[in-house]
């Protein structure tokens, strides 16, 4: 019973972060350019442990293409193959700031009927 419930947190978990993905990869870029495997680095120590390469990259790529970000090749500090870089354009900067509004929101919404509904101390459907 305990691994369907553990099961169906991730799962919702997952589905959680799978619509807002885009905008901490945004906000991560915002800091300081990255290269891909930065990413899933900065999203673990962040809590995020669950996000893979395989999640960012194509992501990564639809953004590209959107005009949201942009890359550009730089030597590896390890003197291996050079990295693909990301920044934000402008259009990466408004989208960032216009979600990040429409987040807070939601998240402020959602918590107020989760806090609303604990508070009652009924919990029957």
């Amino acid at each position: 019973m305990t691994m369907g419930l553990s099961s169906s947190g991730e799962q919702r978990r997952s589905q959680l972060l799978r619509g807002v993905l885009d905008l901490c990869l945004l906000s991560l870029i915002a800091e300081r350019p990255r290269y891909g495997f930065e990413f899933t680095q900065a999203l673990a120590a962040g809590g995020l442990e669950l996000v893979s390469d395989g999640s960012v990259y194509p992501l990564l790529a639809r953004m590209e293409r959107a005009g949201l970000i942009s890359s550009y090749r730089a030597p590896s500090a390890s003197g291996g193959a050079p990295r693909k870089y990301y920044r934000l354009t402008e259009g990466g900067r408004a989208e960032l700031a216009r979600g990040r509004g429409e987040w807070h929101a939601f998240a402020g919404q959602v918590g107020r009927i989760l806090d609303d509904f604990a508070s009652t101390g009924d919990d029957t459907p």
